[in-house]
């Protein structure tokens, strides 16, 4: 045993790689690290395991079991296709493979293509790089039995991850999240990998599957009537460095624009993003270049994708005249807003049509599905219990539109995961659509605060990283429940949701109600005058979120700034004592 000051368990995990069946340049990375003597740096590659978190596995690359790399990536692999052919023990099973823009990203998908043939199963890998929802297409298209995906969303270029899909579509949901992972865990030695291809049992996905995903998003316009009208609407788009550019552009053309300004500076697909810090399109400062060239050009709509396309964020120009980044509260609403008062406009509301929203994301969409007499559904965090909403409902009713704060959206049921393609083009129908009434889609969102209210939110991220700060996030969280605020920004707390323990507590009456939903490390703190706080450690990355919506009523579109303002202050108090 190498003398070090490592705990015994992540000692002996660090030390098995030092040996075969790992291979020579795994062996001389971990040598390496100990002969370095980075000791914290080891601790945090090798103290677990990666776990499937909301998004799947997503890590840091490099070598350990907490890393994404060839053996945690390969165990993986194998472990999902264990339970798959568990699963379908008489069927050829089939399999969908997409990969981004990130380093490794297509290396990874090719690893993962190899060992699933090498177990029999079929694989249709695309050959270039795809959006996450195209991939979520394919496997619903393909009649798959699952798929992955090779990302790591909006996570900084350090890290990758692995997205795993079932048959329908959408990503692993209990309880095959938790069988898969059994499966995995169950492969003790690397040496019950198989890594060696079977050539015949991959097939390359290319244009034609391009052209069916296409054609079937420009079936769901809803207005192409406006469209036409305003087929030259300034749009600007950016990719950030990642997969929107391979299908955004092309899907806006379907649906009839004419004048789409892609930013140069960030077209080309590079997983080291090297105009911005984090990819991420809910950043200004990764808006920046899309948002100095919709000044350039005065554009109607600027948007941007993250690098597997899946989240769009959007800038329009606000009452001053500027360019202002909406949130994915704001964006979603308006979709909701918007697909709910078309659809009502054309006859075409039926009694059974519902949307979806997550517990975290704005009960603006609640609002507003009740205007409608449309119902409305909470799920966890996470698109993928949005997807599984929808196929558990199969037959029962019509899902018309759902979304989540951080940035995703789905505009009907072609998919089972947020699509950033089908979002992105359903802004620019809106966009055209109030312009054809002589208003921005700020305007539009101003109306909407008349109407239901002024909601505002705010969100707060803190990072915590390593086993140190999985350690202080869960203490957080602790504290929070062994002793919860009784007030938070000088307002009475009056109810507290705790959905790990799938329970309601009444502060005032004592009442106790059961929460229908799976348990989920979240807690809520909901005020007497309705504001709700949300403290939740992320699935996907090393950082515990606080998010915070409070609402106050509108009387006039000329009151917006005042009422924004004192919002805006009443969100900074109650954060203050929250997080």
């Amino acid at each position: 045993m190498i003398t070090t000051n490592l705990d015994p368990a992540t000692q002996a995990r660090a030390e098995a790689w030092l040996q075969a069946p790992y291979d020579e340049e795994t062996i001389g990375a971990v040598r390496q690290l100990f002969d370095a003597g980075q000791y914290t740096e080891l601790t945090d590659s090798f103290y677990r395991d990666l776990e499937f978190g909301t998004g799947g596995l997503r890590g840091i690359m490099g070598v350990g079991t907490n890393r994404m790399n060839k053996y945690t990536i390969g165990r993986a692999t194998q472990g999902l296709a264990n339970y798959l052919i568990k699963v379908y023990p008489t069927e050829q099973v089939k399999v969908a493979i997409s990969y981004d823009s990130r380093n490794n990203s297509k290396a990874f998908a090719r690893l993962v293509a190899d060992v699933f043939s090498a177990n029999g199963i079929r694989v249709y890998l695309f050959a270039e790089l795809r959006p996450t929802p195209h991939l979520s297409f394919a496997v619903r298209h393909l009649q798959c039995q699952g798929g992955v995906m090779l990302t790591a969303s909006h996570n900084p270029k350090e890290y990758n991850g692995y997205k795993a899909y079932w048959n329908d579509g959408g990503q692993l949901v209990p309880p095959h999240d938790k069988n898969v992972i059994n499966e995995v865990y169950a492969i003790a030695d690397p040496g019950e990998i198989k890594f060696t291809p079977v050539e015949e049992n991959i097939v390359l996905l290319g244009k034609e599957l391009d052209d069916a995903y296409l054609d079937a998003i420009a079936k769901l316009t809803i207005r192409p009537e406006a469209v036409a009208r305003q087929s030259d609407l300034k749009i600007v788009f950016s990719p950030i460095h990642g997969t929107g550019v391979t299908l955004v552009p092309p899907a806006l053309a379907r649906w009839g624009f004419t004048n789409v300004t892609v930013v140069a500076a960030q077209a080309t697909p590079d997983g080291n993003f090297p105009t911005v810090v984090y990819p991420n399109p809910e950043e200004e400062e990764a808006m920046s270049l899309a948002v100095e060239e919709g000044k350039r050009i005065g554009a109607d709509v600027i948007f941007a994708t993250d690098p597997d396309a899946d989240r769009v964020g959007a800038a329009v120009k606000n009452t001053n005249g500027e360019y202002q980044l909406l949130n994915g509260n704001q964006i979603g609403s308006l979709l909701v807003n918007y697909v709910l008062s078309a659809k009502q406009a054309q006859g075409d509301l039926r009694p059974d049509d519902y949307v979806v929203k997550t517990i975290v994301t704005t009960n603006l969409i609640a609002a507003i599905a009740k205007e409608y007499g449309v119902t409305y559904y909470d799920t966890l965090t996470g698109f993928k219990y949005i997807g599984e909403l929808i196929t558990l409902k199969n037959g029962e009713g019509r899902f018309l539109v759902g979304g989540e704060e951080s940035y995703g959206y789905l505009v009907g049921e072609l998919v089972r995961d947020k699509d950033a393609v089908i979002s992105a083009v359903f802004i620019a129908e809106m966009a055209a659509y109030y312009k054809d009434q002589g208003k921005t889609l700020f305007e539009a969102l101003i109306d909407l605060y008349v109407q239901h209210g002024f909601y505002k939110e705010k969100l707060i991220s803190l990072t915590k990283k390593g086993k140190a700060g999985a350690e202080e996030i869960q203490a957080m969280m602790d504290r929070l429940r062994s002793a919860p605020p009784q007030v938070i920004g000088g307002i009475d707390v009056a109810e507290i949701k705790d959905y790990q323990q799938s329970e309601s507590y009444n502060l005032k009456t004592g009442e106790r109600a059961i929460i229908n939903l799976p348990k989920s490390d979240v807690l809520q703190f909901i005020t007497v005058d309705g504001d709700v706080v949300s403290a939740r450690p992320s699935g996907t990355e090393p950082k515990i979120k606080f998010y915070c919506s409070v609402k106050q009523p509108l009387s006039s579109p000329s009151d917006f700034e005042r009422v924004s303002r004192e919002l805006d202050g009443r969100v900074d108090r109650i954060m203050k004592d929250i997080a």
